[in-house]
């Protein structure tokens, strides 16, 4: 049996884990090292994912199957396709990064006595490890039980790190701020598994169609797709469709998606900078995955059926939540909104149904999880310093801290999709894909890269540019040699997968054409095809023949 490379990258956050659980309560540096050093460790097995992955090869790779609750026809089986792998490596790119973010977050406020049962450190950075591993296996799934397992499984220690470790800076003291922190975390915690319990009841209608129609219930993804194939199943229009209304909703509560957002302004915005990139690029990125791998692999029709109401959902999405943006007055609810605009943009992507545009879906997942990190990171460091998340407490902090303001600037400019930097080409990718077959959405959705070009300059403006008039901004420090090292690769990788997006295109295009083959085999939807004037003129020009010259008996001339 081959080594179980994708078990291996889950069980080694897994146990970092319990091992930084572990680390005696006064021992609090050692429990951040041994955090990251496992983070590393996770990275490098997602690298070696990736390595080994051929974007040629079986559409699911470095597959393991094996019996589990075998009564029900659960199975232990992991995969990955192009997609898949390339969110694992999102995911273990970022937690390091996170970690060390955070490095002083979890730390006891002056008076508390470090050598309380409870150790906070070492709790929050097991936590954040216990996420990661989650995520992951929730990436690698091909059993669809054991996806809901993990898909729900990490609300649990995300339940913790909002309400328990949240943004020390609150404008209306730490009582408030403890009952702002408590209200976010149950509310997203609520949302979340209300969403879960209607997929469970789409999980276990899921199980009894397979075991009606092919005699044995199954949740294998690769089993029904191969029953679909041969004709042994064959799901009744109305029982697909509300299958799918049940799968669709947990993800688009989980991604977030209008109108089902209000959850994700409130966690982001009481959650330390860390965390809140934790839930917006790696948490939430699994609902977005999920719509790709499960609602358009497991009910390609109904997923056509219900693409026009859902192409306005996200269209409003990206609309309501920039102009939402451009409005707030608080530094890390704005960026909570904006990014609900970017996934009404990774939704339209994967809804419109072309390779353009599930192409820059997945590409956008990445690049949204980069720039955000990168933003809210600097945006942290940034509020660490003040005290404040409100926007009108800043002013000339350029003056007194360049670096700082300079990546906040790239950070902002990649958010709004500046040309040059990673964000453009997944969000020109959407953009093409949505106007090749839906050209009114595509127009609308061009109005949210003018919207966000305006919220993020106003945010910088505001923050960053003009006199210092406050004493607390004139005595603020620049970026930490830590911060810069936490900053600067997320800002390198933005600059380069922005010129040289290559690498991660030839991994995501083949499981892109899977995802739409398995589309088109049960729906009319085909690939569109644009008209090209100019290719109608050159065609036209080369087709043309001259009359031959009187008196030549029409031969051939040059």
């Amino acid at each position: 049996m081959s080594f179980p490379l994708l078990t291996a990258t889950a069980v080694v956050p897994a146990l970092g884990a319990i091992a930084t659980a572990a680390v005696p309560a006064t021992r609090r540096t050692a429990a951040k090292w041994l955090a990251f050093l496992f983070s590393l460790a996770t990275l490098v097995f997602a690298a070696v994912v990736l390595i080994r992955f051929d974007p040629d090869g079986a559409r699911y790779q470095l597959t393991e199957s094996r019996a589990w609750i075998a009564e029900f026809g659960v199975r232990y089986e992991l995969g990955v396709d192009g997609i898949g792998a390339v969110m694992i490596a999102l995911t273990a790119l970022l937690i390091p990064f996170v970690i060390g973010a955070g490095w002083n977050d979890a730390d006891p406020v002056e008076g508390e006595k470090s050598t309380s049962r409870w150790r906070p450190t070492q709790g929050f950075f097991a936590l954040i490890l216990a996420v990661e591993a989650m995520v992951i296996i929730s990436f690698a799934a091909t059993d669809v039980f054991l996806f809901y397992i993990f898909f729900e499984a990490m609300l649990i220690p995300m339940y913790f790190l909002i309400g328990g470790f949240g943004d020390r800076a609150h404008a209306a003291g730490e009582a408030e701020g403890a009952k702002q922190r408590s209200y976010a975390a149950v509310k997203f915690l609520l949302y979340n598994l209300v969403g879960g319990l209607i997929m469970l009841a789409a999980v276990i209608g899921l199980y009894a169609v397979t075991a009606d129609q092919m005699g044995e219930g199954t949740f294998s993804l690769q089993q029904i797709a191969e029953a679909r194939a041969s004709g042994q199943l064959d799901m009744a229009t109305n029982t697909e469709r509300l299958l799918f209304l049940g799968f669709f909703f947990a993800f688009a509560i989980k991604a977030p998606l209008w109108p089902l957002h209000t959850w994700l302004p409130n966690a982001m915005g009481e959650a330390t900078a860390p965390v809140a990139v934790l839930i917006t690029a790696v948490v939430d990125k699994v609902g977005t995955f999920a719509m790709l791998r499960f609602c358009l692999g497991l009910f390609p029709g109904a997923s056509d059926w219900a693409t026009p109401v859902i192409v306005v959902l996200a269209l409003v999405s990206i609309i309501y939540g920039a102009l939402l943006a451009v409005g707030q007055r608080d530094i890390k609810r704005l960026v909570a909104y904006a990014s609900i605009s970017h996934f009404g943009f990774i939704v339209l992507g994967v809804f419109a149904m072309t390779s353009q545009g599930q192409g820059g879906a997945t590409l956008y997942m990445v690049f949204h999880g980069i720039s955000t990190a990168a933003l809210m990171l600097v945006a942290g460091f940034l509020i660490s310093r003040r005290g404040s998340r409100l926007i009108a407490d800043y002013g000339g902090v350029q003056k007194v801290a360049p670096v700082l303001a300079g990546t906040f600037l790239v950070g902002g400019l990649a958010t709004l999709s500046l040309p040059g930097l990673a964000p453009f080409i997944s969000e020109f990718l959407v953009l093409v894909g949505t106007f090749s077959r839906y050209p009114a959405a595509g127009i609308v959705a061009t109005a949210g890269i003018i919207l966000a070009a305006l919220y993020v300059l106003l945010l910088y403006q505001r923050t960053m540019t003009g006199p210092v008039e406050k004493p607390e901004i004139a005595k603020l420090p620049d970026l930490r040699v830590r911060e810069l090292a936490v900053v600067a690769p997320l800002i390198a990788l933005l600059i380069f997968l922005g010129v040289f997006p290559k690498p991660l295109t030839e991994i995501v295009n083949p499981a892109v054409e899977h995802t739409l083959s398995d589309v088109r085999k049960d729906t009319d939807v085909k690939e569109p095809k644009p008209q090209h004037p100019v290719a109608e003129h050159k065609k036209a020009w080369f087709d043309y023949k001259p009359a031959a010259p009187a008196g030549h008996g029409g031969g051939d001339h040059e």
